[in-house]
């Protein structure tokens, strides 16, 4: 077959009724991007490298060559099934592409009565960097004929003291037949910036008319490997309207952020990333502005929390730098920018701010986050545990502050498990087994029933689990246990949590020996990660004061249960902490407060970050911590006493 010629490729989707229409391809074109022509997207969580198997389909005829057969049975071949990102095609073909896996059909957006504090002494007029005043303008004669620019600039100066003004061109088009159609009676948006001697940027002019009773209101995102939260708040009052948080829809071409750095690299990988984070944060403005019944366009300003592959991918910046030695980002103070040049849905001219980062592995996430534990401030020995996806750990005090950062991957969100979910109506978030019958008790978020398993949940079952022995050090399950809570599924052991008749779908709820992995895996990079950082600046964990616990579902982790796996140090409860999301809270702190952003920018500038790849100490401290809770159970004194399976 000649190079070049096209070839219809009939697609069928199993998760759709009909036969796709054929697409014509070239020769050599992978199955993925082929599928993908025909508007069937086939999920990469390992950014396309071919590692994960869950992008495989089902050849049903036609010719296709397999690059690679990694994750394929013998089995599998025999039935025709190749991995779309690593097999092309070389003939007319037909596919079946199997339903995305569970994970994707729990993608439901999360609306959240808003409870949070605002800062004590709040003033918009001295904190806020946003403004908007009322002027009114004296028209042009032919005594003053000075031009529209200078006549707004003039009179701005008098009533707000602002000595400089900037504006986009577009602005510039529009102001004289706002002016004049208002009779030259205005209200002037704008933002002061970052620092006392910036310009002013103008966001919008409109009458004044048109402006009373509309409120000002601004966004806090934090952009998460797994999770994108938004937050809607009230500039005037500090108030926050609402809150809403969705997967990040990137998840489908990547689980953790070298599998998307790796897949932007990919031909339009990078464009398509970047579209995919917008929908998400896009999806989440007008689900949180239309809750609140907030226009978008009276949204005029957004700090940006995030790692920084996050940031760079939202930005259209080739990350492809922080993955490769000497592993640095492109830039980690970046300027102000506009919201249409962003693409955030909001007022166009709004500004987006995006909050300073360390280093490659170390964001505005953590900046933020420090900030908003009061880290930079605190007296005693801290270590501030940001559990997610990429697992940052900071360690210090007001005196000085050291970071780190590992891949957990998304499992402590409820990604990559089989049924997996956020911490939402129906979740799983606790669970009590009974030693001797192996029989659960789980209480369900919003009594409802039981749709899935949380972050905490997964947590809470795997320490119950190695309790009462399902489990034993290395994860691995009994099946000799005579339960029929414990039977063979397609992954191989499993344990069912609930049965089909106690759940919402009408199938059982299960743990599979997969998940399992994926969750030590998890919380061994975490704790690797932070005894490696201990040992760097010659702490003890024991001489540790207060541990912090951020992320997403932080507040939700039992303790005893974080220790009881070797998450966390075995150490007093009272010396922990649960604060939720810290990267949001201080992306809303730097919303309000024009200090409180000056202070992140301090952060970043004195914090100390540590390459764990630097040499092998992380290596062998993730080794060592791949059991339930240690290899090493002196560093566990209490599991050891409560455990009789724990050597």
């Amino acid at each position: 077959m000649s190079e070049g010629r096209e070839i219809p490729v009939a697609v069928y989707a199993a998760q759709f009724d009909s036969l796709a229409e054929p697409v014509a391809v070239d020769a050599g074109e992978l199955i993925v991007d082929a599928a993908r022509r025909g508007g069937v997207q086939i999920q990469q969580p390992c950014g396309g490298q071919g590692r994960c198997g869950r992008c495989a389909v089902r050849v049903e005829s036609g010719r296709v060559r397999r690059r690679s057969l990694l994750r394929l049975s013998p089995t599998d071949l025999a039935a025709g099934y190749a991995l779309a990102c690593q097999t092309v095609v070389e003939g007319d073909i037909a596919i079946v592409v199997p339903p995305p896996e569970r994970i994707e059909r729990r993608l439901t957006t999360d609306h959240v009565a808003p409870e949070v504090a605002v800062p004590e002494g709040y003033d918009a007029g001295r904190s806020q960097s946003v403004r908007r005043v009322v002027l009114r303008l004296v028209p042009p004669s032919m005594d003053d004929q000075r031009d529209d620019w200078a006549r707004l600039e003039t009179t701005l100066r008098r009533a707000a003291g602002v000595e400089r003004l900037q504006a986009s061109l577009e602005q510039v088009r529009g102001l004289g037949a706002v002016l004049r159609a208002s009779g030259w009676e205005v209200a002037v948006t704008f933002d002061t910036g970052r620092e006392q001697d910036d310009a002013a940027r103008l966001i919008r002019v409109q009458g004044a008319a048109e402006a009373a009773g509309r409120p000002l209101c601004g966004l806090a995102v934090d952009i998460g490997t797994t999770t994108v939260t938004a937050w809607l708040a009230d500039l005037a009052t500090g108030r926050v309207l609402q809150q809403a948080a969705e997967y990040n829809q990137q998840i489908s071409r990547g689980e953790d952020v070298i599998s998307r750095i790796i897949y932007a690299g990919k031909g339009a990988g990078g464009a398509e990333l970047r579209d995919l984070v917008l929908d998400t944060i896009n999806g989440l403005v007008a689900a949180a502005c239309g809750q609140a019944g907030v226009d978008p366009d009276d949204v005029v300003k957004a700090t940006v929390s995030g790692n920084s592959t996050m940031m760079h991918l939202l930005l259209g910046i080739p990350p492809e730098s922080i993955r490769r030695e000497p592993f640095v980002t492109a830039m980690n103070h970046l300027p102000l920018l506009r919201a249409g040049e962003v693409g955030i849905a909001m007022h166009s001219d709004g500004v987006v701010d995006p909050l300073p980062g360390v280093a490659s592995y170390v964001g505005a996430d953590i900046t933020a986050g420090a900030l908003a534990a009061g880290l930079h401030a605190a007296p005693q020995t801290t270590l501030f545990i940001d559990v997610g996806t990429n697992g940052e750990t900071v360690l210090g005090s007001a005196e000085w502050l050291v970071a780190c950062a590992c891949s957990a991957g998304p499992a402590f969100e409820g990604a990559g498990i089989e049924h997996g979910m956020r911490a939402d109506r129906g979740a799983i978030e606790e669970v009590w087994i009974d030693g001797r019958t192996y029989e659960p008790t789980c209480r369900v978020i919003g009594r409802a029933r039981a749709r899935g398993i949380c972050g905490s949940g997964l947590i809470s079952l795997v320490a119950e689990m190695f309790l009462t022995g399902i489990l034993d050090k290395a994860g691995r399950i009994d099946a000799t246990l005579g339960t029929p809570r414990v039977r063979t599924g397609p992954h191989g052991a499993e344990y069912v949590v609930a049965w089909a008749g106690e759940t919402e779908s009408g199938e059982d709820v299960v743990i599979t020996t997969v998940d399992i992995d994926n969750l030590v895996r998890a919380k061994a990079a975490i704790y690797a990660g932070f005894t490696v950082l201990a040992d760097a600046t010659g702490v003890s964990l024991d001489s540790v004061d207060r541990i912090l616990i951020g992320g997403s579902f932080g507040k939700y982790i039992n303790v005893e249960k974080a220790i009881e796996i070797g998450l966390f140090p075995d150490k007093p409860w009272d010396r922990f902490d649960y604060l939720g999301n810290t990267s949001v809270r201080g992306a809303y702190l730097a919303l309000l407060d024009r200090e409180a952003r000056a202070e992140i920018a301090r952060i970043a500038s004195a914090m100390t970050y540590i390459e764990l790849s630097a040499d092998n100490s992380f290596y062998e401290a993730f080794t060592s911590a791949l059991f339930l809770p240690h290899t090493d159970l002196s560093r566990f004194p209490s599991v050891a006493a409560a455990t009789t399976n724990g050597g």
